[in-house]
């Protein structure tokens, strides 16, 4: 199909990957790679798409995605078959945070899979592309990359290494960008989320459930129902303090 767009998927299990390709292939000629660890899974999400779209040519490659040789090996195949139009790397997994904490082989596992894995596709992708200058390359990142949670901070650790994967040259105003995000935030969710990293990090005793509900006192704000308001009607929020 030499006029059909090319596309690759890495971790095409995805439902938020599955229902990009369905979008793709909607009404159009498309080779499409299905890059995934189940052969069988992939193979399923195959079949649909190629009910949707008989005239496409999509194909399942299965693949490693925690092994850097291996990933290399997957990526320069798929670029040995010509130009890539989109790359989505959409793989990942949510693990189970106390498991994290007690076992270091299943948090090592979930920050590879989530973080180092794809930044290592996205680079193995990016050379061959820069080198033809074509191509979109893209990432799915999460919300827990850009707010941490106590409750999968492991997780949120690993997608934050996704979300703020930028060239050497920009990290500085990368930085700055980010800190000036934070800072635009309600002061009073700001001064609370302070006052959580004081105390986790200078007392390591239990957390009371009393400091437990203190984390939600400013639900009771003028500023969280601005936030709120704001939120629903996809507008900035003009926090008073209060």
């Amino acid at each position: 199909m030499k006029n059909s767009k090319r596309i690759v998927i890495i971790g095409a299990t995805s439902a938020i990957a599955e229902h990009c390709a369905r979008l793709w292939v909607q009404g159009k000629s498309v080779d499409l790679t299905l890059v995934g660890r189940d052969a069988t899974r992939t193979e399923r999400v195959a079949a649909d798409l190629r009910v949707r779209s008989p005239q496409s040519d999509i194909r399942v490659l299965q693949a490693e995605f925690l092994d850097s040789v291996a990933i290399q090996q997957t990526v320069h195949a798929i670029v040995e078959q010509g130009p890539i139009d989109i790359v989505l790397i959409a793989h990942g997994s949510l693990p189970d945070q106390n498991i994290c904490q007690t076992d270091l082989t299943a948090c090592r596992e979930a920050l590879e899979v989530n973080g180092i894995s794809p930044v290592l596709y996205a680079e193995a992708f990016a050379k061959p592309m820069f080198q033809t200058n074509r191509g979109t390359l893209a990432l799915i990142g999460s919300v827990a990359g850009d707010r941490g949670r106590k409750s999968n901070y492991v997780y949120g650790a690993a997608k934050g290494l996704v979300t703020r994967i930028v060239p050497d040259p920009e990290v500085a105003s990368e930085a700055r960008a980010t800190a000036q995000r934070i800072c635009e935030s309600s002061p009073l969710a700001l001064r609370s989320h302070k006052q959580q990293i004081r105390r986790l990090t200078v007392d390591t005793s239990p957390v009371t459930s009393e400091e437990r509900m203190g984390v939600y006192a400013f639900a009771d704000s003028e500023d969280y129902q601005l936030g709120y308001r704001a939120f629903l009607s996809k507008q900035k929020a003009n926090f008073v303090g209060r």
